[in-house]
Order: C-alpha cells, then structure tokens, then sequence
C-alpha cells in the first residue's frame, strides 16, 4: 500500500495558498489528511479539496506533530516565527518566502539543483525561490551546456500578486475609479499603479537597490552554483493582476551558438519555446500555465556574446506554487 502523508499548507487563503491547495489534487500526491491553516481573520473560510469543503484554521494552535510537511505561503515573519516548532516536531517545512537563511533552508528549483536534497538531514527545510528567479534560473540551466555566463541583467516586471491579494484589490479598486473619473488615492502602493509601470518594488537600501533585486540576485547565485556571477536586476511594478514578463540579457564568455541555444530550450522540459516571429505574454500565454514560455531569442547588435530573451510565466503558480509542490513531491519521494 502507497504511504500517505499529511500535510499542512500555512496561509492557504492567499493566491499562492490556494494554488498551492489546486495543484496538491491535480498532480495526485499521496495525500493524507490536508490541513488548511491562516490567521484569525480568515478562519472559518472554507476551499474545496478533492470532493470535500475543507475549513480553514487557526494557525496558533495547531500541532504540527499531526503532519509529516508544512507549505508556508503567509509571508516571512509568519514562517520565521514557526520554523523551530515546525521543526521540534519532526516536520519538513517548504518556505516561500524566504524567510529563513541558505544554510538552513537552501534555495532549491528541482530542474536545476535537486542534487542539494542529498546533504540534508532531517527533519529538511527548504525554500522555494522568488518567482522571477524560478523562471530564469530554469532557463539558464537549460543553456549551461551552451554557454558559461559572466553578466546576467534582468529587468523583472512583476504582476500585482506578487503583493497577494492586496495587490490585487488594488489594481482592481484603482482601474476602477480611473474608469469612472473618480478621484484616485493610492493605498498599497505608493502612486497610481493602474496603467501605469512603477521603477520599484520595494523600498530601495541607500545604495538604490530594493529588497527584491538582491533576493534576485542571490538566489540565481545559489541556484546556478556559481558565486562569481555579476547579476544585474530591476524589478518593475507592472499593472498586470497575474504573470510576470521578464527580460533577461545574458554576456557570455564566447561568441553565442544562437541555433544551439534555440534547440536547447526546445528540449528542455518545463520550457515552451516561442519561435521567431511570434512571441509568449503573460496573460496570453503563461496564465494558469506549469511551463515557463520563453520567446524574442536573438543575439546582440554589436556584441557576438551577448544572448537577449523574453520570459514570461504565471509566479502564483508556476513560479510559487509548483515549485513548492514538486518540491515536496522530491521529498516525498527519496526522503520523508
């Protein structure tokens, strides 16, 4: 008889939380007992689960010793503040937020660095990457047999989600009252984010660089293995409810094999390559999708290695929740 295990998923009332929740029934894992837990305010809300209406609830008193894995999708604090009593009970814990540090819970995309699952010891802890650094790193490895990048610059423009439902209501509440020729009042974001493109995320540190880019930028590092990459990242606030666009421009250390690089990411599984004369949008094409569509490959104008591309990919659930669930379905596998 298959084992059973029973999982817990922490902030399953959020975008993330409830792809998380879809893609536990759709990719069949071997599922015990769900447990779907939240904060006060969303206790008592209820998600559909393989035939039955789970209820959400509260997060502080639950006793993780009940479940062999925990997702936690509610934010940084929220997994900072569990983790050890996660982990005093024996239980595998997948953080999406990037809440504790690489030597605790390494960065993991299971196309690219599976391999780091082997060094760990029980009971694991890993992290499931940024959405945006999913989607490129699951390029780059795709073309580590083609090219050895030495400058990787990408400009991420992030779907509202990215801020959970918040962001969401907002770009909702704002194109709204834009349409209607009420007046405008900002409220999450810190101006109008309705057709418009904010240059920033997040609060920038004095050097101008926000949160998010150095999360970027770390997390390609770790994920690639390679510690001498110069990383260059921009995240632009974009008024796209769900989707990230991203374009990424790669300097290799040799002229680029474009041909070679094409058949590459043909092959490559979880990728859907574009050919020329088309090109993938996140709402067009990545939405509600599990591949990463890439499109627009082409060289440089005036520099041989040089290698430019156009990503985009659903980050609530290729991005987020996939990668959480095929993380847990490597553990479950090989290690729980």
């Amino acid at each position: 008889m298959t084992r059973s295990f029973d999982i817990a998923v922490i902030g399953a009332t959020g975008s993330v939380g409830e792809s998380l929740v879809q893609l536990l029934e759709e990719r069949i894992l071997p599922v015990g007992s769900l447990h779907l837990l939240a904060g006060s305010e969303s206790v008592g809300q209820s998600l559909a689960f393989r035939g039955k209406t789970l209820r959400v609830r509260p997060l502080e008193s639950f006793d993780f010793g009940s479940v062999q894995l925990a997702f936690f999708a509610a934010g940084a604090a929220v997994t900072r503040e569990y983790a050890e009593r996660v982990s005093a009970a024996g239980c595998a814990l997948i953080d999406l937020a990037a809440a504790l540090p690489s030597s605790l819970a390494p960065r993991v995309v299971p196309e690219v660095n599976a391999q780091v699952l082997a060094g760990l010891a029980a009971p694991y802890r890993l992290t499931s990457p940024s959405a945006p650094a999913v989607a490129v790193a699951l390029v780059l490895a795709a073309l580590r047999p083609q090219l050895q990048v030495k400058h990787l610059t990408l400009t991420a423009c992030m779907a509202v989600s990215s801020r959970g439902r918040e962001g969401v209501s907002e770009l909702a509440r704002q194109t709204a009252e834009l349409l209607n020729a009420r007046p405008l009042e900002p409220r999450l974001f810190d101006r109008q984010i309705a057709f418009n493109l904010l240059a920033q995320v997040d609060t920038p540190d004095a050097t101008g660089h926000g949160a998010l880019e150095r999360r970027l930028a770390g997390e390609l590092k770790e994920l690639l293995e390679a510690p001498s990459l110069a990383v260059s990242a921009t995240c632009v606030q974009a008024p796209v409810f769900f989707g990230d666009s991203l374009s990424l421009s790669l300097l290799a250390n040799a002229a680029v094999d474009l041909p070679a690089v094409c058949a590459a990411l043909q092959a490559a599984p979880g990728i859907e390559y574009v050919e020329p004369g088309d090109y993938p949008t996140a709402v067009g094409d990545a939405l509600g999708q599990d591949e990463v569509y890439v499109g627009r490959v082409r060289g440089g104008l005036d520099e041989p290695a040089e290698l430019n591309l156009w990503i985009a990919s659903d980050n609530a659930r290729k991005g987020a929740a996939l990668n959480a669930v095929q993380l847990a379905e490597l553990l479950i596998k090989h290690y729980l």
